[in-house]
């Protein structure tokens, strides 16, 4: 971590939008950065100009401020244009991003200097079929869930993999994670924790009702399809975004995608290990830590 490995000549800083503080931070952020002669466009994660930037790769460098969930977002919007993201804590769990806020005056010179690393995830490719029709296309950095809508009902949904049959669940939801999805929806599932740099799929069903209940964890370069079979709704959520209805007969198709995220980091790569811990024993969304 000695040689610079970001040109750092044109920096984006995207605030939450929800978090009006977020906007303030960004603003010192941003004068800090120009003060080393870097040329710097800030302002809320969604707005259209910040994205056309980030998207169409006229940034070295997005500082993304706010949760897991503005990482996320960030991640949707800068890994397929293969921009770098830093994240800056001012959620409360913090997974994905690197540093809290009253940290980057501190250490923000580092990434200056070049005395940092680039750590990739992998993105899950998912596409929604209806017969012939690509009717859907994303990029994905947690998960695609597949499930049952608004009736408490549960649906079948059979998985195959590599085109071979794998087994037909009945349950209320099927997840497929990315190793960093792993920490997310697929672990309150009860499933492992697999570490950030691995590029397997995890096939996580939530509440099966005589089906396999176990975890399945996906080899490298598999790919997964999810056939909807079911009189009831069924639903598409990517990322926990605004769910997609799914009819019967839907083909949901899922593999390792040729884009990734990547992450600035500070902390040598023990750091998902030894923040683990602190965030299981200690859930911050319960507002009963101590």
């Amino acid at each position: 971590m000695n040689s610079p490995l970001i040109s750092l000549q044109r920096v984006a800083v995207a605030a939450h939008p929800q978090l009006a503080k977020s906007l303030k931070e960004a603003v010192r952020i941003s004068n800090s950065l120009r003060k080393h002669a870097i040329q710097v466009t800030y302002s809320y994660l969604n707005n259209e100009g910040l994205q056309g930037k980030v998207a169409s790769g006229e940034v070295d460098l997005l500082i993304a401020i706010g949760g897991d969930g503005s990482m996320l977002r960030a991640g949707h919007l800068a890994g397929p244009a293969g921009v770098p993201i830093l994240g800056i804590n001012m959620g409360r769990f913090g997974f994905l991003t690197e540093i809290l806020t009253n940290q980057w005056n501190e250490i923000l010179p580092r990434l200056l200097t070049g005395d940092y690393r680039l750590e990739t995830r992998m993105m899950l490719r998912t596409e929604q079929w209806r017969g012939d029709e690509r009717i859907g296309a994303w990029d994905v950095l947690n998960e695609v869930a597949v499930g049952r809508g608004q009736m408490m009902r549960p649906v079948r949904l059979t998985a195959t993999v590599d085109g071979r049959f794998l087994t037909t669940y009945v349950a209320d939801v099927l997840i497929a994670a990315t190793p960093t999805g792993s920490t997310a929806y697929a672990l309150a599932a009860g499933g492992p924790i697999l570490p950030p740099e691995l590029r397997n799929i995890l096939l996580i069903p939530v509440a099966p009702h005589l089906s396999i209940d176990r975890a399945i964890v996906l080899s490298e370069g598999s790919t997964v399809e999810i056939s909807v079979n079911s009189e009831y709704q069924a639903e598409l959520s990517i990322d926990g975004q605004t769910p997609v209805g799914v009819n019967d007969g839907d083909r949901i198709e899922a593999c390792a995608s040729e884009h990734t995220v990547r992450f600035v980091r500070f902390q040598d790569p023990g750091y998902f290990y030894r923040n683990l811990t602190p965030h299981m024993n200690q859930n911050p969304s319960t507002g009963n830590q101590r």
